[in-house]
């Protein structure tokens, strides 16, 4: 409970007369006995109000809130939260409303002013806006009550417990707030290039078509028919796409708003739902990480929301990345040949752990190995060379760079397809290469 604004100018007014009379008196000006009798009277007067209204405060009963919320938010984009008030007061009644949001999740209009009608109920709401993901929890929501003469404003906290989830921004197209996975494509630039006759999988019989290669005739069917008859197939479906996301130190950089990790895992989801409507089956390891995770591939749509669960709390940690050791669990795990897809950041302190993990992986699977750059040398690169600093930055990045391709070189003689991207292009870039691949009769 605090003093209102009401109650501290009476007082101060009450004092200010106080003191002037008080000095006038010092000074030996001659005041009249009335207004020194007055003046205490009016603060005994003021004591005695303030000290019944703050009990009448006490006894008021305090005002019921609902918080309704979605059960799950979308990294970096603005949600609602409503928030219902009803009372029992017989007068109207203006209230302060603050909602205690957690750390992590920023917010707009707070605290709200709302003023609450007998007999009605009042809906009023703020943005949300998070800032990392993983599970939060909202425990209290205050309200600041005035009396009813308006000396005194009491603080009531509410034990209001709701919970929410922040998964990556890609959480909005599970949720049916994006078009179909073409439209999709489209909007990214992704083109999936149409092929015909030159899959994994038989399709069907069909009349040979010009363009067709020699090797899709099929003789018999010919002969029976007396017409060239061809094979054709399609992409095939019954594939596995394992993701190993690398949560170590390597991962913090920060490009705009989201580090090197949550651009990593966004491309992951994003090709999942892409793999899951193609009809293959997508896993998810992590290594690295404080608590590692494990997702077994499996198809269908519902495993998308299974991978969202299993990841929307993950987050980059100060550990280094043990890449011989994560590809042992894997290689125990994910027995059936599958397409490996290694998101990290290499440097030239892990080049001879990552080669020789990835080489003993790439005997059992198909491995795409994923490097995420820095914007930041790219600028250091292009920046016009002007003093001596300058210089030094740019050999630094050069040396660093030419690191990067050797190692990128070495890990190419070995088999493995190396995609050096981008956090902004990322997500296109890998597409791509996934659709290439599935074009090119698969894993």
């Amino acid at each position: 409970m605090k003093p209102s604004r009401l109650l501290l100018i009476w007082l101060t007014i009450l004092l200010a007369i106080g003191i002037v009379l008080g000095t006038l008196q010092a000074l030996d000006v001659e005041v009249p006995s009335s207004l020194l009798s007055i003046n205490w009277g009016l603060l005994l007067a003021l004591f005695a109000l303030s000290l019944l209204d703050a009990l009448r405060l006490k006894r008021l009963p305090s005002p019921r809130v609902q918080r309704q919320m979605p059960g799950s938010l979308a990294l970096g984009r603005w949600s609602e939260v409503r928030l219902e008030v009803e009372h029992d007061f017989d007068q109207p009644l203006l209230i302060q409303i603050f909602d205690h949001v957690p750390d992590g999740l920023t917010f707009e209009n707070l605290p709200l002013d709302t003023e609450l009608q007998p007999g009605q109920r009042s809906l009023i709401g703020y943005r949300l806006r998070p800032l990392k993901r993983g599970h939060f929890t909202f425990d209290t929501c205050e309200l600041n009550l005035p009396s009813p003469f308006g000396l005194w404003s009491g603080k009531r906290l509410l034990n209001l417990t709701d919970h929410t989830r922040v998964y990556p921004d890609f959480a909005r197209l599970y949720g049916g707030q994006l078009l179909a996975v073409d439209n999709w494509l489209s909007q990214l630039g992704v083109r999936q290039r149409q092929r015909r006759g030159q899959g994994m999988e038989f399709h069907q019989l069909r009349e040979f078509r010009e363009g067709d290669s020699l090797r899709q005739i099929d003789w018999k069917a010919t002969a029976r028919h007396r017409t060239p008859i061809a094979r054709e197939y399609e992409d095939e479906r019954d594939q596995q796409i394992v993701f190993m996301l690398d949560c170590g130190r390597q991962m913090r950089s920060q490009d705009g708003e989201l580090s090197h990790f949550d651009h990593a895992l966004n491309a992951c989801l994003l090709l999942s739902y892409v793999a899951l409507r193609q009809g293959d089956a997508v896993g998810l390891m992590t290594f690295a990480s404080d608590q590692p995770r494990y997702v077994a591939p499996a198809k269908g749509a519902g495993q998308l929301k299974v991978l969202l669960n299993g990841a929307y709390d993950l987050d980059s940690t100060q550990r280094p990345a043990d890449y011989s050791t994560a590809v042992n669990q894997l290689l125990v795990r994910q027995k059936r040949r599958a397409l490996v897809v290694v998101l990290t950041n290499f440097r030239d302190e892990v080049d001879e752990e990552l080669v020789n993990a990835v080489k003993r992986l790439t005997q059992q699977h198909r491995v795409l190995l994923v490097s995420i750059c820095e914007v930041l040398l790219d600028n250091v690169r292009h920046t016009p060379l002007q003093t001596l600093t300058d210089a030094l930055a740019y050999c630094g990045t050069m040396d660093y760079l030419n690191a990067r391709n050797d190692l990128r070189e070495r890990l190419s003689t070995q088999g493995v397809i190396v995609l050096d991207s981008r956090s902004s292009n990322l997500e296109i870039r890998l597409l791509d290469r996934y659709l290439a691949l599935k074009e090119a009769g698969g894993f």
